[in-house]
This record gives C-alpha cells, sequence and structure tokens, in this order.
C-alpha cells in the first residue's frame, strides 16, 4: 500500500484535529478548510478511498454515525439545516461533508473557506461534542 491519506494520519494522531465525535470505526472532526462555522468531516477509521466501496455493513454505520453527529451540530449551531455532500476527489478517504446551511449556496464548494482561529475551531467542536449522543 502507498502513502497513508491525510485523513488516516489524522485517525493514528500523527496529525492533530478539531474532533467533534468518535466511535470504534468512525471520527468526525471540523474541517479545517471550511465553508461556513462548523463544517465537519466524518470518515470511517479504516482508509477506503471512494465511498461506495465500503463494505456494506461499514458503509451503514458511516451513515448512521454521520445522523448522529449531525443532530449534534443541528443543536448547536444556528442554521435551518445540517447538509451532506460527498465528493470524494480531495482525499482518497472516504468522507461525508457535514455543512451548517440556510440555503443552497453554502454547500458551494467553489466559494471562498473561511479562516477561523485556533480559538473558534477549539469552541465549535467542543460544543457539538457535548452536544453528540453516541
Amino acid at each position: 500500500m502507498g502513502e497513508k491519506s491525510v485523513f488516516t494520519k489524522i485517525v493514528n494522531g500523527e496529525i492533530p484535529c478539531y474532533k467533534v465525535a468518535e466511535d470504534h470505526n468512525n471520527l468526525a472532526f471540523l474541517d479545517i478548510y471550511p465553508l461556513v462555522r462548523g463544517h465537519t468531516l466524518v470518515i470511517p477509521k479504516k482508509e477506503v478511498d471512494y465511498i461506495f466501496d465500503l463494505e456494506d455493513n461499514d458503509y451503514m454505520e458511516l451513515f448512521l454515525f454521520a445522523k448522529k453527529v449531525a443532530k449534534a451540530m443541528d443543536r448547536v449551531l444556528e442554521c435551518k439545516r445540517i447538509g451532506m455532500a460527498v465528493l470524494g476527489l480531495e482525499v482518497p478517504h472516504a468522507h461525508i461533508h457535514l455543512v451548517p446551511i440556510d440555503s443552497i449556496y453554502d454547500i458551494d464548494f467553489s466559494k471562498p473557506k473561511l479562516d477561523l482561529s485556533d480559538e473558534e475551531f477549539i469552541q465549535l467542536s467542543d460544543m457539538i461534542a457535548r452536544s453528540f449522543d453516541g
């Protein structure tokens, strides 16, 4: 196997993240290049490039875990909905984007990304983590 993905390095603790939630097989953390405040990535801990190549059980677990993370986000972030996107082109490791939205334009990946401070990331991740009911 080639180079580990940046997400595998996060799972292994080689790169820090702003963790929101975790279970045995999955991890959720804030996107460091967010479209909006609270933009969260949900990944399987096992490195699989293409989300549709996940084993059926892993796929179902990932989406059920993402649902719990989205519910936690819903409780503490001011937005109409939590949008979900799976693109799979940026990092060769399956991942789901959970994005707080008030309109469809909030989930436009061509928009400039926000530049948040470390303190803002910590505050957001702590807020969502405290609301997570996993």
